[in-house]
């Protein structure tokens, strides 16, 4: 069992790992857009239950531009904001939700995971875990704050995940740093009940 200093103290370890800077050799080919900030008293506002979610459009992995309002009328979408590729938590994470893609397409749903690392990252992060969804590279943590995704101690990007349905509607959001596998049970569970299931 960790003191409360020895945990203050790996926070603060993985906080100086999260801000190494990423190089993002594709900045200059696309520009990515995010829309409809929500802003009070000058600070950004959580995306909450029963708002609409906002529209973004950015780089994947695989170079490609994805946009929330694509899956407009179409599918749900499970939105999850995670720290950082190749960490502990976050490699469980995003293998759970591998483990679970073909529930999640059974589903009707689009799985989308969303970190400031760079499309390169992304792309050998998904290559390396053979992850079969999308990563979305958002650099400088623009739809990060658009969402209002709070961070732990104030220095760690955090770790929350937003079900979508198919009218553009947040139905779900679930918020835990250190639980990455349970973003994936909640998301599921979501999901099921929006179908009667």
């Amino acid at each position: 069992m960790l003191s409360s200093k020895n945990l203050t103290m790996a926070f603060l370890t993985v906080a100086v790992l999260l801000n190494v800077p990423a190089a993002n050799a594709d900045s200059d080919t696309k520009k990515d857009s995010v829309e409809g900030k929500k802003v009070t008293q000058g600070k950004t506002t959580s995306v909450k239950i029963g708002d609409k979610a906002p529209d973004f459009s950015l780089l994947s992995g695989s170079g490609e531009t994805v946009a929330l309002k694509d899956f407009n009328g179409k599918k749900s979408v499970v939105l999850f904001f995670y720290p950082k590729d190749e960490t502990s938590v976050c490699t469980k994470e995003a293998c759970a939700f591998r483990d679970q893609f073909e529930v999640f397409k059974d589903l009707g749903a689009e799985v989308i995971g969303v970190s400031s690392d760079s499309v390169q990252s992304h792309k050998e992060f998904a290559a390396s875990h053979k992850l079969p969804y999308k990563l979305l590279s958002d650099d400088g943590g623009k739809l990060r704050k658009l969402y209002g995704v709070p961070s732990t101690m104030g220095i760690i990007p955090g770790r929350v995940t937003y079900v979508i349905d198919k009218a553009g509607t947040v139905k779900h959001v679930f918020n835990s740093q250190m639980e990455g596998e349970k973003h994936v049970t909640e998301a599921v569970a979501m999901l099921k009940s929006l179908q009667g299931k």
